[in-house]
């Protein structure tokens, strides 16, 4: 690789990771909306995760075959009802997160969790790329003592087998509230996939997502 091709290649990289999830652009508040039909949520188990930017968190698990809904918002903090200039500040202590509503019996929680830790970065606190602060931070907020003993498991096992060159710093703790996101917020990445953030942070990250677990998308996004 030249000289010039380095320069060019070093700025792109530069040019990406300065792209983050808080300089968003002028969200278009479509009247469009993703077609969620109604569903059975009877025997539905839920999760909240926080994995960077909601908007991210949810394109993903939004496409997992199993998956009933998946609603954007915050949770883990001390303030009531917080927007998300709020959030932003880092002072309300809670976390961009995803509460997902799934059917056990087409698909585990070991299977969501599989998702969840190869889908982001667990090893960097407070950051995902360029999104860095509280609001940010890798988190399961557990359900009940079953989750939080699998999710125990995952990051004593994948920290024990060094499958991240760093330790693993998610946070893992009961879930005590959920305020769910502004309108403009949801269903972000089905809604505005042309906007640059969606083309340039979340579509590569989907992408190989796609390709790692192909098996186990809805069947709309399976090819």
């Amino acid at each position: 690789m030249n000289t010039k091709i380095k320069i060019l290649a070093l700025g792109i990289f530069t040019l990406l990771s300065n792209i983050s999830c808080g300089q968003k652009a002028n969200n278009q508040k479509d009247s469009k909306k993703m077609n969620q039909e109604k569903v059975n949520l009877d025997g539905a188990e839920v999760i909240t995760f926080g994995a960077g930017c909601f908007w991210c968190v949810e394109a993903v698990f939004q496409q997992l075959d199993g998956v009933l809904k998946v609603e954007s918002g915050y949770s883990g903090g001390t303030v009531k009802n917080p927007s998300y200039r709020e959030v932003c500040t880092g002072q309300t202590g809670h976390a961009e997160v995803c509460q997902i509503t799934y059917d056990p019996k087409k698909i585990s929680f070991e299977e969501l969790l599989e998702v969840f830790w190869k889908t982001h970065d667990p090893t960097t606190l407070n950051r995902q790329g360029a999104d860095s602060g509280t609001q940010y931070r890798s988190a399961i907020f557990y359900h009940n003592e079953e989750q939080k003993k699998q999710a125990e498991e995952w990051k004593a096992k994948l920290n024990a087998e060094r499958v991240f060159p760093n330790p693993i710093v998610t946070e893992i703790t009961a879930f005590t509230n959920f305020y769910p996101a502004e309108d403009y917020h949801k269903d972000y990445y089905l809604l505005n996939g042309h906007e640059p953030y969606c083309q340039i942070v979340i579509k590569p990250k989907l992408d190989k997502f796609h390709k790692a677990f192909k098996e186990k998308l809805k069947k709309e996004y399976a090819n």
